[in-house]
């Protein structure tokens, strides 16, 4: 299982959110690029969301993001934040990023989602947040009536390249993520998951592992406040390769 350390950005920081809420973010680093860089030497992939972005709808950090990008060369960057249009996807791959991903326009938008995914096959991510099984959309801001597996089968047709399934009643506390939860989605999904949200300590990250078809989990808090080293988070998640 591959280890995607994750990078918020807000307000030019990298910061991580408590259970989505943007009044309780926690400022890690005023230099985001930084962070890239010393991720880059230890891994080949990372995760970066423009918070701001989901927020508004599109993106709002795209130089941050190409100094993220390029900071972290020649690794592979998914992006997400605010995508709700083919342009602002193709601004994202302009700018390097490899997979980007897409939520709150897979529950008000389908159709969209549906055309993207098939003029760039297996570079959409999926992101479902869910709250108590239903999709949240807007960054955690509002809360769909559709659940969660649900969204992914309507999706099932066209060539996604994976599923980034968060439970954001765990994002950002380190509590552990809900394993249950993902397994239950990853069993339905025809997608590589995503696990995102909650990890905060080694076994949550080998729990995760034993998971069929979780590809790659997230991580954040973690890293940023010294509960685990990333080198030890690449270990516990190899202990079963997907």
């Amino acid at each position: 299982m591959r280890i995607l350390p994750a990078i918020d950005l807000l307000g030019g920081n990298a910061v991580r959110l408590q259970q989505g809420r943007y009044e309780d973010a926690t400022v890690y680093d005023d230099d985001p690029a930084g962070v890239a860089k010393r991720f880059g030497a230890v891994v080949d992939a990372m995760h970066v969301v423009d918070l701001e972005g989901a927020k508004a709808g599109a993106p709002v950090q795209r130089e941050l993001v190409r100094a993220i990008i390029e900071a972290f060369a020649p690794g592979m960057v998914q992006v997400g934040g605010g995508v709700r249009s083919r342009a602002a996807l193709e601004g994202y791959l302009a700018l390097g990023a490899k997979r980007v991903v897409l939520g709150t326009a897979a529950v008000k938008d389908p159709a969209l989602v549906r055309e993207l995914a098939l003029a760039y096959p297996g570079v959409l991510v999926l992101a479902v947040d869910a709250k108590n099984g239903f999709v949240a959309t807007d960054g955690w801001t509002e809360v769909s009536k559709i659940t969660a597996t649900d969204l992914v089968l309507s999706l099932a047709d066209v060539p996604i390249g994976a599923v980034l399934y968060t439970d954001v009643a765990r994002d950002g506390t380190g509590s552990g993520p809900n394993v249950d939860a993902t397994r239950a989605l990853a069993e339905a999904s025809p997608f590589p998951v995503i696990a995102s949200g909650g990890v905060g300590t080694l076994a949550h990250l080998e729990a995760l592992s034993k998971i069929a078809n979780v590809e790659s989990a997230v991580v954040g808090r973690a890293l940023y406040d010294g509960s685990m080293t990333l080198q030890a988070a690449v270990t516990a998640g190899a202990s079963r390769e997907v």
